[in-house]
């Protein structure tokens, strides 16, 4: 049996150094989170991620197996991280040498990145953003953006709900038939 005793569950298989975790957020075997980590309401946390101290998950975050959310990871509300997907924060990588300041990574809210994709340090996630699966990002994700490729290449947009816009006559067209501009790589309503 998990432990129900908070306001959150936490297998009991897992190892949980923090209390500042929101009510009904699940915490499943195998999940390491330090202690100044904070993570939000409603959170689904899969088995075999880890959560290092300087971590900010916002409320009803799914994070799926295989994730290891490092120091400077900002991850707003309602953000889906999928299967084995991998951030970095050292630019420059050496055994026992540490940065003054790991670079950080934002997660807007809304955004979506698919399994096994690759999130380099310094980079943003604009909100309702997809990132395809197994994709690389160098640089930031504008908002609504759909991005696959390595490096990331913007292929499209998408809506409230993850599906991609229409594109009809220079046009971009959401799923309530609002018209929008591609204009310097953001979208705009017209």
């Amino acid at each position: 049996m998990g432990e129900f005793s908070k306001t959150y569950y936490a297998h009991p298989l897992s190892d949980i150094h923090t209390e500042d975790i929101g009510k009904d957020t699940h915490i499943w075997q195998y999940v390491v989170v330090l202690q100044d980590a904070q993570i939000g309401r409603k959170c689904n946390i899969s088995c075999h991620v880890f959560i290092e101290n300087d971590v900010r998950v916002g409320d009803e975050v799914t994070i799926k197996s295989g994730v290891q959310l490092w120091d400077g990871l900002r991850v707003e509300d309602h953000v889906f991280i999928g299967p084995n997907v991998t951030f970095t924060n050292d630019k420059n990588p050496r055994s026992k040498q540490y940065p003054e300041d790991f670079q950080q990574i934002h997660i807007h809210h809304h955004a979506s990145i698919g399994a096994g994709a690759i999130i380099l340090g310094g980079s943003e996630i604009g909100p309702y953003a997809m990132v395809g699966a197994g994709t690389l990002v160098t640089k930031n994700v504008p908002e609504r953006a759909l991005v696959i490729g390595q490096p990331a290449q913007i292929v499209g947009w998408v809506n409230d709900d993850g599906t991609k816009m229409e594109e009809r006559n220079g046009f971009w067209i959401d799923s309530e038939k609002q018209k929008w501009i591609e204009d310097n790589k953001k979208l705009i309503k017209a």
